[in-house]
């Protein structure tokens, strides 16, 4: 997994993104990033368990939701082929502008802090 990007938008949001590059010999399902919840249970292999952590402001923001509960993060629809890199995204409430940097984490990954930056 790669962050590519973590951008704070005029909205009041911050988009992470970056690439999954499946290097195992079989194919890779999305589940183990899917959230304990049940209301995101809908969301199956997706990255709406993802979190991004304030450490200085002590506070955890969770994937943003739809009307209808769905996460506005990828859903990774079938399997990941051995070889393969898709793309993905997840959109959380934005931080105080004060706060630059973040610890994204997701499933079973380890946690990785990331810089903020702001949309042009």
């Amino acid at each position: 997994m790669a962050i590519t990007s973590a951008i704070r938008n005029a909205g009041g949001y911050v988009t992470v993104s970056g690439t999954v590059t499946n290097n195992g010999s079989g194919a890779w399902i999305g589940a183990d990033w899917q959230s304990d919840e049940t209301e995101l249970a809908g969301n199956g292999g997706s990255l709406a368990g993802a979190s991004l952590v304030d450490n200085a402001g002590r506070k955890k923001y969770l994937v943003l939701r739809d009307t209808k509960g769905h996460c506005l993060c990828t859903k990774f629809d079938g399997r990941v082929r051995s070889g393969q890199t898709v793309d993905w995204f997840a959109q959380f409430p934005a931080p105080p502008a004060s706060t630059k940097k973040v610890t994204f984490q997701v499933g079973s990954m380890p946690p990785a802090e990331i810089p903020l930056s702001e949309a042009q």
